[in-house]
This record gives structure tokens, sequence and C-alpha cells, in this order.
């Protein structure tokens, strides 16, 4: 199974990252779909499209309104919007209100249910602390393999049993430690608490994202601080492919 990293910045995109979205094209399922949505009419290869939102900030779900044209064009013949019923709200009041987008693309919209069976496998989520609400999410394969999506939040205690054990955790990581003191304010998270929670979690490998536009460099984030205390812990890459075996 593979994961395809289309969208790895946060807030706004910028030269070298887009805004979030992670697509498994093998069973047509992508979280979040940010700026770099525009990248799934090349990368989906399954006839239907299913999107788990994580709460609806424009930077998670502005691609949305990209997706007009290939479903128009029938191009998939179904696309599935699944998110908590603030999130659906928001999107159908705000982003597709008639000044700003006026048409609605032929979504399904479905409310979370208590879990999400997909194709090979079942997406099960998690409130997250992040303003205005976020959710995480774990999807079990049906063969024993796992990964787990989370963005945005602050790191805390609430979720670490929920994605013990893992083979790969998503995580965000907007900021360096030395910004650390934005984490409770934003609402988001920095790289040494990332690294320690990925391995009190024992999970399998670490991949960081949602990183700060405004730190396009190669290690925005210090990755040799995150080694140090969790090995495998990798800085995520628009386009990158990274493999659950």
């Amino acid at each position: 199974m593979r994961i395809r990293m289309l969208g790895t910045g946060g807030y706004h995109p910028n030269a070298r990252r887009h805004t979030a979205c992670v697509l498994l094209p093998e069973i047509g399922l992508a979280f979040d779909c940010g700026s770099s949505a525009f990248r799934l009419q090349h990368e989906v290869i399954t006839p239907e499209l299913d999107i788990v939102l994580t709460h609806a900030h424009l930077d998670h779900i502005c691609g949305l309104t990209y997706l007009l044209v290939p479903m128009l064009t029938k191009q998939w013949q179904a696309v599935r919007v699944h998110a908590d019923p603030d999130t659906l709200a928001a999107v159908k009041t705000h982003l597709f209100s008639q000044p700003v987008f006026p048409v609605l693309p032929a979504f399904e919209f479905h409310e979370l249910q208590e879990f999400l069976p997909v194709r090979g496998g079942t997406i099960h989520h998690i409130p997250l602390h992040h303003p205005g609400g976020s959710r995480g999410y774990r999807l079990n394969f049906d063969d024993g393999r796992s990964l787990a999506y989370i963005t945005d939040t602050t790191v805390d205690g609430s979720y670490t049993n929920f994605i013990r054990g893992v083979e790969v955790l998503i995580h965000e990581c907007n900021f360096p430690d030395d910004l650390a003191e934005w984490c409770p304010q934003t609402g988001h998270s920095h790289t040494s608490q990332v690294a320690q929670l990925a391995k009190d979690a024992g999970v399998g490998r670490l991949y960081l994202t949602h990183i700060d536009p405004q730190r396009p460099g190669d290690d925005p984030l210090g990755m040799d601080i995150a080694r140090a205390i969790f090995p495998e812990t990798f800085l995520a890459e628009d386009e990158m492919i990274i493999d659950i075996v």
C-alpha cells in the first residue's frame, strides 16, 4: 500500500509546499483537501474518491473547489466527503456560498459515524486540541497494517493510545523548537514534542508535515533534534511516496 503526500505545508502554499492532502491512490482515499488537491485529478486511479476532512480551516478545504471540472467531466463516478457536522456545514455554507464559489459540485456529504469503512480497512477518529476543533484519524487495514494522520493539534496525552503501534504516523509539526511558544496560541506542535510522542506511542515511522510556509528550507524543523529522540523520523515533502509494508 502506498501513501502519496500531495501537500505538506500549512496555512498557505509556497514554492516548495502546497497545503494539506494525503492520498492513498490504490483505495481512492484522501485525507484533507488543501491547495495540493489540484494533483488529485492526475493521481487518483480508482473510479470513486473518498475525502476525509480533519476540520474546516481553509488550508484543509480550499481544494474542494478544484474538483468541479473533473467531476463535471465524469472522471470519477462519485466523490464522497466525510467530516463532522460542523465541518460539513462550514464547507457547504461558506466555501460554496454564492458570492464565493457559486457552483456546488455533486459531492456526497457524509457525517462521521463511530467508524468509517473504506476499501481494505476501517477508519477511526478522535477529537484534537485546535482552535475551532479538529479530528485525528487512524486507518486499520484488514491485513493488520495501520497508519495515523494527526493534524492540526498541539501534542498532549489525549491521543497517545489512539495512535499506539501504527506503522506510519503522519503528524503535523508546524514549528521548530525555538518557536515552541507559538504552539499553545495557534494549536500546533513543535519538533521535539512530536518526536517524543512517536517514541511514547511505539510507532514504526514518523513523517512530519504541515510545515510553516515561512520556512521553505531543507531543514525547517531541526531533524537532528527529532532523530535524537526518535530515529525513524522523516520530513515529508510534496509528492513523496511512502510505502506501508
